[in-house]
């Protein structure tokens, strides 16, 4: 192996650590969510201070630059998707286990699979069709939509998952030409205003040092993710690193039993695993391609 090939694997590598810690920090972002709504505190605070904390590191990070060449309106839709499905992941762990939550959400590569075609004209061929039915499987097995297990904060991960593929495919028509730090600022911007309203009328202090720390830490866990997960593709391409942001659901299994003792059921544990299978497919198709 010469120098520059060890080299490259060592780069790799980075990228791969990179994306496993990214991950690790929004599974600290989703449980201090559902450990302080389960305290008492409003969706609309959480959110909030989840957008305010990472808008306020944005800015001291990079400074202000709002230049978009014509595209505020794409870059706004972007932001108010994300804002929305956050709000509702935010409302939904309240009521569902992690293992919940994060098994849907995993589900939104597969509508970014059918959806390529119509809105970013790439080719959808029989493997991705494939993928996309067997995804949507996975979800109905944790979803169980006529089970008595049925809880309806289930149908607004759905809407996250909905939402997280169109604001990935918008990401995707605006890559090249608006710059990261453009995306990050709107993000943050818009999230902080329209949280902002509701969270001064829902607002309740946190009890103790550990509940702030932890109100704000989620912001903090959220920018730290984002700015980790865009460096980690320096590294590594995207091909190599999708098949483990999988271990999200991972953290979060662990997470939830250490924390709050949910124990996931078979069902979403298959439904899990046939969701994630969905996805390793389109990974695998993408690469040979």
């Amino acid at each position: 192996m010469t120098v520059f090939a060890e080299a490259r694997q060592d780069r790799v590598g980075l990228g791969i650590a990179m994306i496993l810690l990214s991950w690790l920090f929004f599974s600290f972002v989703d449980s201090s969510v559902k450990w302080l709504v389960l305290l008492g505190l409003s969706a609309f605070q959480l959110a909030f201070m989840r957008y305010a904390v990472h808008f306020a590191i944005s800015v001291a990070a990079g400074g202000v630059r709002l230049s978009t060449a014509g595209r505020q309106g794409a870059l706004l839709l972007r932001a108010g998707l994300l804002a929305s499905a956050t709000f509702f992941n935010f409302v939904a762990l309240n009521h569902l286990p992690l293992t919940v939550t994060s098994a849907i959400m995993f589900s939104s590569p597969i509508f970014v699979a059918a959806l390529s075609g119509p809105l970013l004209g790439e080719r959808v061929g029989p493997w991705r069709w494939t993928a996309v039915g067997l995804g949507f499987v996975g979800v109905m097995i944790v979803v169980r939509p006529l089970s008595a297990e049925f809880h309806w904060a289930t149908l607004l991960v759905v809407y996250n998952a909905v939402a997280i593929c169109l604001f990935s495919i918008i990401t995707r028509r605006l890559a090249g030409e608006v710059p990261a730090q453009t995306m990050q600022l709107y993000t943050g911007a818009v999230g902080t205003a329209v949280m902002l309203p509701m969270a001064v009328l829902t607002w309740e202090n946190p009890e103790g040092l550990r509940d702030w720390a932890l109100l704000v830490g989620v912001g903090v866990w959220a920018w730290a993710g984002h700015e980790i997960f865009a460096r980690a593709h320096w590294f590594a391409e995207a091909s190599v690193l999708m098949p483990f942001t999988y271990v999200f659901i991972l953290y979060m299994a662990v997470l939830g039993y250490i924390v709050f003792g949910d124990v996931p059921d078979a069902a979403t544990i298959l439904g899990a695993v046939i969701i994630v299978a969905s996805g390793l497919i389109v990974w695998w198709r993408e690469t040979r391609a």
